[in-house]
Formats: structure tokens, C-alpha cells, sequence
């Protein structure tokens, strides 16, 4: 049965809710998917699986009540309990920022096939097809290699007692690849993943993207390793995405800030960060990326955020109630990994606007430095990060000379956007995203940005796991 037909039912207990508590929501989510692992020569997980599940949120005198379910039979009774949980805990005002009420069913655009179109041996056929050129670009170094492929489509039905009623549907798709080169003590990682909401084409031909993981892999065996200091840095675009994500984003979540007082205040508005020329967006509105939606999980329509603004601090990302709370507009970022969870504020798609300066021009005059592109790790802690760059070379009198390995990138976020010196005159949206918060881990993320030159750089070590899955 698709969740459609249960608009009625939904109604009903709108309206026979409706005056128990300040707020009312209930989600239902259908979601079909498949999931794929090659771990050298064998098939670690095949599934293709269907799931009906559903979630309450109740707001009563500003305390939350919360309860998810499989059993439509029961719901009844999961909105009482909901009820219940927030009434127990409610003691001051429920404040959430107006929207208005959506009606509707609403489907994201996409620009070929999608999964539903392709059948499982097409898809496992894609997985073995990656993974022989992996384990093809084996010297005698590569130990193992793996291959994940994944792909959701979810059906989502959302009524509120403020008067939305809102159908959704959309699809994600993931890929990711590694090979792991040994020589003695020293290994090495090649990772690439890549992702696409537009279409499953998007995963196609993608054989020298997968090729390249190994190469680095084998071929960082032979290289030196970077000499640890204090550099000026040239970062490749997809770093850059990943900069803007993990080190200025999160920060940019009103949730982190609202129960963070001090935080709050260094993230104050119309403080400047960065020099005059850098502006930093997050938004769901631009159309087929893996952050890209039509309303939020709180039926709040898609916007376009600007952050900084000739670096200086304008906005933040907000649910309904981080935005009723501080005063400030609701930006559709409310997001939940599915059912299980509560949307919580969360980035969409998150980019630094391209710059004036010519690529080329970005290494000139620097007398040593290190050229960073992609990435294999990293972790951020509060206003600090560290990164490893997938590939670096360093700079002699502006010219690449010889390449490096172990390359990490550490930093303080607010001291490093301050020492942007040049944003280059490209471009590269990174679809390969999976956010983690509070739990919900996986979330699909857009990154974006050009590549940057950043004077003192802290430059060496071994970077931690990767945070965002």
C-alpha cells in the first residue's frame, strides 16, 4: 500500500489531536533500497530491502515528545505517548517561527534512470566491474580493495496542526571505493566515493575516478613523507568543500550555537571572518545535488542561506525552533536521517563562491609551499580540524616540484579563514557527502567551492578516521 492512502487516516488524528498540545506533526516514510559490499574477492553484503515505518513530534509549553513506529494499527496510541513525553517535560513557551502551510505532492526532478529502474545484477554487475580494475591496478602492493554501492528511495507523507499536508519523494545513490597498499610496516589508502540525486548514469564510467584510488595507493609506497611545519597552502576544490563542511558549517547550525552561549557569542552576527572577497552559502534550492530538497522534514520550503558576506557573518541554518528562539527566519534545514530520528538542524549544500584569481596564479610567489587535493580523512573538534589530503606536492618558487605523502592540514577554522590570501576562478561541486550528527549518520551533503591559497598552514602527522560517514 503506498503511504498516500493513508491521508485520511492521518487527517483524522490531526484533527482529533489537534488542541492536546501546542504543536502536532506525524511522518510517515516509505523507503526502498539496496545495498551492495565487495571486500576483495568476496560479497560481504547483498540486500535489497522495503521498510514502512513512521515518527510523532509533539511541542507542549516548549518540551519535545517524540515516538517512532512500524505499526500504523497502533498510532493512536504513539501519539499519545508523544504527548505525554512532551507535557511531562513542557514548562516554559513553545516558540517556533512561522511558515506557512504546505498542501501538495511534490517529486524531485531527476535527469535519467533511477535505481528503481535497475535491476539487482545490473547493479552488482557495475560493483564486480569496479572492482576488477581496482584489484587490475594491483604492482604487488595492493593488499585489498572494496566497493559499496548504495541506493534509498524514499516516499514521505508529512501532516502538521498547523495545516500542511505534504507528500514528498526523492532518491540517493552512493558509491564508494578503496584499495589499501602494504610495503612492510608502511600502508597507504586510495579512496574515491561519489553520489548523485539527478540519476543512476551518474555512477557510470566512472573507471580512471576508481582506477586513480589504487594508483595513489601503490604509488604513495615511494614517496617521502612531507616534512612537518608551518606552510602557505594551495588546496585543490574538493578540499575546499570539505573544509567548508566539516570546519565552518557545523559551526553555522543554530542548535550547536543555541545551546552553546559561548559559542553563540563568537558566532556573533556581523562579526567578520574572512577577507572581503569570500561568501559562503548553504541552501537546498539549487536544483540536483545531494543536499538539494523541496521542503525540509518540517514541510519548511527549500532556501538559498548566505553565511558570510565579504566575510563577513550574516546568517545561520535554523529549524523552526532555533529560529523562533533567536528571532531569525527559518531556512529549510530541519533534516532526519529517516523515521528513527528527529529533524534536527542540519547542512544541505554547503560552497564557498568561486573567486578572481586564476588557478595558475594561485602558487605564485610562494617561495616553499604544499599543493593539497583531494582527501582520505579528518576530524573536526569544535573550532579545530585536521585533515589528509588524498594527494600533495610541494611548491618550490611557485612550481610543483616533488610529490609527498601523509599530508595532514590542522587548524583553527576562524584563524584559517582569515588567512585565505586567494580564491581561484573555479568551481567543483564534491557529490560524494554523507553528514553525521547526533547520531544520524550518512545524511546525503553537497560541497562546493574553488581552490584557495591559505598562508600558515599547520602541515604534518597522521590524521584521525573520517567523521562525516
Amino acid at each position: 500500500m503506498a503511504i498516500s492512502e493513508y491521508q485520511n487516516l492521518l487527517s483524522e488524528l490531526i484533527r482529533r489531536y489537534k488542541n492536546k498540545v501546542d504543536f502536532l506533526s506525524i511522518r510517515l516514510e516509505q523507503a526502498e533500497g539496496t545495498n551492495i559490499v565487495l571486500r576483495s574477492d568476496k560479497i560481504e553484503t547483498l540486500s535489497e530491502g522495503i521498510s514502512l515505518g513512521g515518527q510523532v513530534r509533539t511541542c507542549h509549553r516548549g518540551g519535545w515528545g517524540f515516538a517512532t513506529f512500524n505499526r500504523l494499527s497502533g498510532l493512536a496510541e504513539f501519539i499519545e505517548q508523544a504527548i505525554t513525553a512532551a507535557k511531562l517535560v513542557g514548562e516554559e513557551e513553545t516558540i517556533l517561527a512561522q511558515v506557512d502551510p504546505v498542501e501538495g505532492s511534490y517529486h524531485m526532478p531527476h535527469f535519467g534512470s533511477d535505481p528503481s529502474q535497475i535491476t539487482l545484477n545490473q547493479k552488482k554487475a557495475l560493483c564486480d566491474h569496479y572492482n576488477g580494475i581496482l584489484r587490475d591496478q594491483n604492482s604487488g602492493n595492493i593488499t585489498s580493495t572494496s566497493v559499496s554501492y548504495s541506493d534509498i528511495t524514499h516516499h514521505v507523507l508529512l501532516a502538521t496542526t498547523e495545516g500542511t499536508f505534504l507528500e514528498q519523494s526523492w532518491f540517493d545513490l552512493e558509491m564508494r571505493f578503496c584499495a589499501i597498499a602494504r610495503k612492510g610496516d608502511l600502508v597507504q589508502t586510495g579512496r574515491e566515493t561519489t553520489g548523485s540525486r539527478r540519476s543512476y548514469q551518474d555512477l557510470l564510467n566512472l573507471d580512471e575516478q576508481v582506477a586513480g584510488a589504487a594508483k595513489r595507493a601503490s604509488y604513495a609506497l615511494s614517496l617521502p613523507p612531507i616534512q612537518g611545519g608551518t606552510y602557505t597552502v594551495v588546496i585543490d576544490p574538493i578540499l575546499t568543500g570539505l573544509f567548508v563542511h566539516e570546519a565552518f558549517g557545523h559551526l553555522s547550525e543554530a542548535d550547536m550555537l543555541f545551546e552553546n552561549p559561548d559559542l553563540l557569542e563568537v558566532m556573533s552576527m556581523n562579526r567578520r571572518f574572512g577577507p572581503e572577497n569570500l561568501q559562503i552559502f548553504d541552501g537546498a534550492a539549487p536544483e540536483g545535488h545531494r543536499g538539494s530538497f523541496l521542503f525540509d522534514d518540517e514541510g519548511t520550503p527549500a532556501s538559498t542561506t548566505q553565511l558570510l558576506q565579504d566575510g563577513v557573518l550574516v546568517g545561520r541554518l535554523h529549524s523552526r525552533e532555533t529560529a523562533g528562539k533567536l528571532a531569525e527566519k527559518p531556512t529549510g534545514n530541519a533534516r532526519c536521517l529517516n523515521y528513527h530520528y528527529p529533524p534536527i538542524v542540519r547542512m544541505t549544500n554547503t560552497w564557498i563562491e568561486r573567486g578572481n584569481t586564476p588557478v595558475k596564479d594561485l602558487r605564485s610567489g610562494i617561495e616553499q609551499g604544499v599543493y593539497a587535493r583531494n582527501w582520505s580523512g579528518g576530524m573536526t573538534n569544535g573550532e579545530m580540524f585536521t585533515f589528509t589530503a588524498g594527494e600533495a606536492w610541494m611548491i618550490q618558487n611557485g612550481e610543483l616540484t616533488e610529490p609527498v605523502r601523509d599530508v595532514t592540514l590542522s587548524g583553527n577554522v576562524f584563524k584559517t579563514l582569515g588567512n585565505i590570501e586567494a580564491i581561484g576562478d573555479d568551481f567543483y561541486w564534491d557529490e560524494s557527502g554523507g553528514c553525521g550528527k547526533g547520531g544520524q549518520n550518512g545524511l546525503p551533503v553537497g560541497c562546493g567551492g574553488p581552490s584557495l591559497r591559505i598562508r600558515d598552514v599547520v602541515v604534518g602527522g597522521e590524521a584521525g578516521e573520517d567523521i562525516d560517514q
